[in-house]
């Protein structure tokens, strides 16, 4: 198992090559959940994530020989982005094999550190699959993401450095893909604040610790906002790490989790991909849990899809009854449509999108019908919107 010292040696081997991110109370979140809430903004490292931190460990105890020989590293994100940038940095050729249908945005952030990416596969699988037959070909060094003593002791510096800033903490809650993060966190957590509760908090369909501190489990797997934590079974070196130290796993739902990102979106003001957010989503689904509790959760990672970001903004803001469909039948004449802006304007809404038909729904070929959609401060203000349309025309819920 990996040592606090092994740590500590990380700390001082990446410094100045890994940004040591803020370490911020947040009362907008222990306002909302009950908890006194430190965040640790790994969201700002220059790849948007965590984890560089291991990646920068790893490849500087890498040897002259090995460096020659160059790397390889196989990911659909953000580990990938991490490689590339710190080999770049060290002057040590770089191949990443992502699967075949990761997102454009990632291709290109990752090959602009200057790695050659290579799109191979179908799945995460299959792409690791590859790039073990590559390396064997091209006699690189593999660099894991996660399953490596000098990835999970560069990992662990976040915690050591989150805290040494934050001061005592009652729990740190840390998201469990790998299990890199965690393990490295939970033996600096360890070492420096005994008393701490360490718990680490899986998605769904991805909870192979749902049994915690059971055997492990196989899990569904399928699609989740949280792709960042979307691995079917942690590494076994940090799985013997968890088994020791952590005392809890939490599991939290794809609603849980895209509430958290809006939470911290409209309330910290900080930008979190799923994986990121998971950590707040455990404390906002567990809240008697954490209530009162001085709670760190390092916000492991930013790099969420603008267009998957806007659509978790807009779902939440449905689901808290601040966005209303109405349909409207109305009589097909002038003036009407503003007449109803008129209405939704007076009350305090705002029109967010407006569908007119004459031909398919409309019930007269002297009538049509109006689908709206608004924005409201709340549920008790929709209603108001909806009431004072109600006066004037038939209005229904979509």
């Amino acid at each position: 198992m990996i040592t606090f010292e092994d740590i500590t040696a990380a700390a001082l081997r990446i410094r100045g090559r890994v940004l040591r991110t803020p370490t911020i109370s947040s009362h907008s979140l222990s306002l909302a959940t009950g908890a006194d809430i430190t965040l640790k903004l790994e969201n700002l490292q220059a790849v948007g994530s965590f984890k560089e931190r291991g990646a920068a460990n790893r490849l500087a105890l890498l040897t002259p020989e090995e460096r020659e020989r160059g790397v390889i590293a196989v990911s659909a994100g953000n580990h990938a982005q991490g490689v590339a940038r710190h080999a770049s940095l060290l002057g040590i050729d770089a191949v990443i094999v992502m699967p075949r249908f990761t997102p454009a945005s990632k291709v290109t952030r990752t090959a602009s550190w200057g790695a050659r990416v290579v799109l191979e596969g179908n799945n995460f699988t299959e792409a690791s699959l590859f790039a073990r037959d590559l390396q064997q070909r091209e006699g690189r060094v593999f660099i894991p993401p996660y399953d490596d003593d000098a990835v999970m002791a560069g990992q662990g510096t976040c915690a050591l450095e989150m805290l040494e800033d934050a001061g005592p903490l009652d729990a740190l809650v840390v998201p469990i893909g790998g299990g890199g993060l965690l393990s490295g966190c939970a033996v600096a957590a360890r070492a420096m604040r005994p008393e701490v509760e360490l718990i680490g908090v899986q998605v769904e369909s991805f909870s192979s610790l749902a049994e915690f501190p059971g055997p492990e489990i196989m899990p569904p797997g399928g699609a989740t906002i949280a792709e960042g934590i979307a691995v079917m079974q942690i590494g076994r070196r940090p799985y013997e790490v968890i088994k020791q130290l952590v005392s809890q796993v939490l599991v939290v739902s794809e609603r849980e989790v895209e509430n958290a990102i809006t939470l911290m979106s409209e309330g910290a003001k900080q930008v979190a991909e799923g994986a990121g957010a998971a950590g707040l989503a455990a404390v906002m689904s567990h809240s008697s849990q954490f209530k009162g509790k001085r709670v760190g959760l390092p916000v492991s990672g930013g790099n969420i899809d603008t267009r998957i970001l806007a659509n978790t903004l807009l779902r939440a803001m449905l689901r808290d009854g601040r966005l209303l469909r109405l349909v409207m039948e109305i009589p097909d004449r002038p003036g009407v449509l503003a007449d109803i802006s008129r209405i939704i304007g007076e009350a305090g809404g705002n029109i967010i999108e407006v569908s007119h038909q004459r031909l398919f729904a409309a019930p007269s070929v002297q009538a049509a019908e109006l689908e709206v959609m608004i924005e409201a401060r709340d549920p008790q203000h929709a209603e108001q919107i909806t009431e004072a349309l109600r006066e004037h025309y038939v209005v229904r819920r979509a």
